[in-house]
């Protein structure tokens, strides 16, 4: 299956902005940051389709999984 991976702030080196990946069917969110060799403890917000979701969710065709890792300033 084919799903759309969004890279925000440090995450996005040497990945790039976007990727389209061919998964396996019933991947999950965990088993992405595994191929993407992400560690989960980089990842602080992680949304499908724009809705909140965890490391456990399963994946479906032409889902849109955004990461965005921790930010920090002041």
């Amino acid at each position: 299956m084919k799903i759309e991976v969004r890279l925000f702030a440090t995450l996005r080196h040497e990945r790039g902005k976007a990727l389209d990946i061919e998964a396996e069917q019933n991947s999950s969110v965990g088993a992405i940051l595994e191929l993407l060799q992400i560690n989960r403890e980089d990842v602080v917000i992680l949304l499908v389709n724009g809705r909140d979701s965890s490391l456990d969710a399963q994946l479906f065709e032409g889902d849109v999984l955004s990461l965005f890792p921790p930010v920090g300033g002041g």
